[in-house]
């Protein structure tokens, strides 16, 4: 008979000391939400004046600022579940609140590292590292980081990965 393991382990290895990302994404991520909400908002009080029975027009703002409030609480639960952690030939990256995500990303399959930052992220302070493998399966992304951190990251992916594949 097997010991029954906890769920949460496959996305949890032991001895694993996961790095968390900045909590401006969250942040950064509700600023986004609201500025969308908020155009359908007008838009919808537009077709109120206009074209839609007012009862109707209520109706789609009750539902957006419902919408609003759980994209709020679902921002915080989702920048705090992001969590990578470089071990001595792989990156993990972690992700996810209801649907959990653990990728394990080898430094020799490691093609190409990319460093990005929209508007809103630049706005914040944060920026992404995406990993790219020779399959689109396996690539990775870590938002929400520090902008000096992505630097270094990048820097060490990059070099690791270069150091994998002279061995190969």
């Amino acid at each position: 008979m097997t010991a029954r393991t906890s769920a949460a382990e496959p996305f949890d290895p032991r001895d694993v000391a996961w790095s968390s990302v900045s909590p401006r994404l969250a942040l950064a991520r509700r600023v986004s939400l609201s500025i969308t909400t908020g155009v359908l908002a007008v838009v919808t009080v537009v077709l109120g004046l206009v074209v839609l029975d007012w009862a109707w027009s209520w109706l789609i703002l009750a539902g957006l600022a419902v919408a609003e409030v759980w994209g709020w609480l679902l921002a915080g639960w989702q920048a705090a579940a992001i969590g990578y952690a470089e071990r001595e030939d792989d990156l993990l990256v972690r992700r996810g609140v209801m649907v959990r995500n653990l990728v394990v990303v080898p430094y020799g399959r490691m093609q190409y590292v990319d460093v990005e930052a929209g508007p809103v992220d630049r706005a914040f302070g944060i920026a992404q590292v995406q990993l790219h493998t020779a399959s689109a399966s396996t690539d990775a992304t870590i938002d929400g980081l520090e902008p000096a951190e992505a630097e270094r990251l990048r820097d060490r992916l990059a070099s690791r990965g270069e150091a994998r594949l002279a061995g190969l």
